[in-house]
């Protein structure tokens, strides 16, 4: 397939690229990592430009586009900074409602989220269940017209700001195999019963507020179900072609930004009486950086083509998901060595680039789990 962008896939990624050089400061950048403090402001003004919600329906609120938009959009946001390019994450679980809600839920709930008027997230991981999510320890019981919950979940991202999340329960607990019995629930985070404890000491995404959620009989309305009783297994596993492809496109974003850091380091910084650029040792770690770059931009691309085509690869997208996350650490921490003793700090943003990118390859799905998809695939298709 041809890779050349289109004249409008080209002026969003020129828009996104204008919009963030301008936009996004090192000082606000490193203000919010040291407060733990999320930049409303810069989010709201993306959400106005539209490209908070650029591949979400109009009808919502949104730009109508389709997921290589977003890529592109979040490539340049965590190329410019890779702290600020967290503004998007606002978002997250938003597929899920769009690819299973009903009419009313979609216009509810996805419509603020597209105006940067409300924060939502997805809560699947439990504390017994990382990786392994075929069964849950949270529990939904219906009782007349509502949904009552217990359980607990953890590391999940915006838990303490969200005004709503999408949450995966078990709730058929005699279903065989039990990942049969998981549904989705629409929760309103201002209900009785639920509580967001948020979770110090993390390595990075110090913008992000991520949690331990708590809930204590949280009752939710019949029509709050997501989708299918008992289809959530399958609901999430068709979303997340969508949402690891845009992960993907984070890390190529922070790779592509630890290169570009690094050549101009390099252009400037003066060893043994010329420029570092000279010395081979020095150009071929560029070359490499380069090079990994571009062939987890072109994976990550083809995954978001095929996903617009209707057509989406979950060993395209595992792919993707796998390469470009690995890209990302390896690209930044050889930017830290590019740097020298400067690159540890943070005024030189590739330490940021380094604690930011790797959280990807453990999170929707870790590198060892994309391994599996990616081997599963190869077996039907290799006979």
């Amino acid at each position: 397939m041809n890779f050349e962008l289109t004249d409008e896939q080209k002026e969003v990624k020129n828009a996104a690229r204008e919009f963030a050089e301008k936009e996004f400061s090192r000082e606000l950048a490193l203000e919010c990592e040291e407060q733990g403090r999320f930049p409303h402001g810069l989010w709201k003004k993306a959400a106005d430009l539209g490209f908070i919600g650029i591949n979400i329906p109009e009808e919502y609120g949104g730009q109508g586009m389709g997921l290589l938009e977003k890529v592109l959009v979040l490539e340049e946001f965590f190329r410019a900074d890779p702290s600020l390019g967290f503004i998007y994450i606002t978002t997250f679980g938003s597929e899920l409602i769009l690819n299973n809600g009903t009419e009313e839920q979609k216009k509810k709930y996805i419509t603020p989220i597209a105006r940067g008027e409300a924060m939502m997230g997805m809560a699947v991981t439990e504390p017994e269940h990382g990786s392994d999510i075929l069964k849950l320890d949270t529990v939904a019981v219906k009782d007349g017209d509502e949904w009552v919950i217990n359980g607990t979940k953890t590391f999940i991202s915006n838990g303490p700001v969200a005004d709503w999340l999408v949450v995966v329960c078990q709730t058929d607990p005699e279903a065989k195999p039990p990942y049969r019995g998981q549904s989705m629930f629409i929760v309103e985070t201002n209900c009785d019963g639920f509580e967001a404890v948020e979770l110090k000491g993390k390595m990075g995404m110090h913008l992000i507020k991520t949690s331990e959620l708590y809930f204590n009989d949280v009752r939710v309305p019949a029509e709050n179900l997501l989708g299918e009783e008992n289809k959530g297994f399958y609901q999430l596993l068709g979303m997340l072609n969508e949402t690891r492809t845009g992960l993907a496109a984070r890390c190529i974003g922070i790779a592509q930004g630890a290169l570009e850091r690094s050549v101009r380091y390099a252009r400037q910084r003066k060893q043994f009486g010329r420029p570092i650029i000279e010395f081979q040792a020095i150009q071929h770690k560029l070359a490499e950086m380069a090079t990994k770059v571009e062939a987890a931009r072109l994976l990550t691309y083809q995954a978001a083509w095929f996903f617009d085509q209707g057509k989406p690869d979950p060993m395209l997208t595992s792919m993707a998901k796998y390469y470009a996350s690995r890209t990302a650490v390896e690209v930044s921490n050889d930017a830290i060595q590019v740097h020298g003793g400067y690159g540890y700090f943070a005024e030189y943003d590739v330490e940021r680039c380094f604690r930011n990118a790797r959280i990807a390859e453990i999170t929707e799905g870790t590198s060892e789990i994309q391994k599996n998809t990616i081997a599963s695939m190869l077996k039907k298709r290799i006979r």
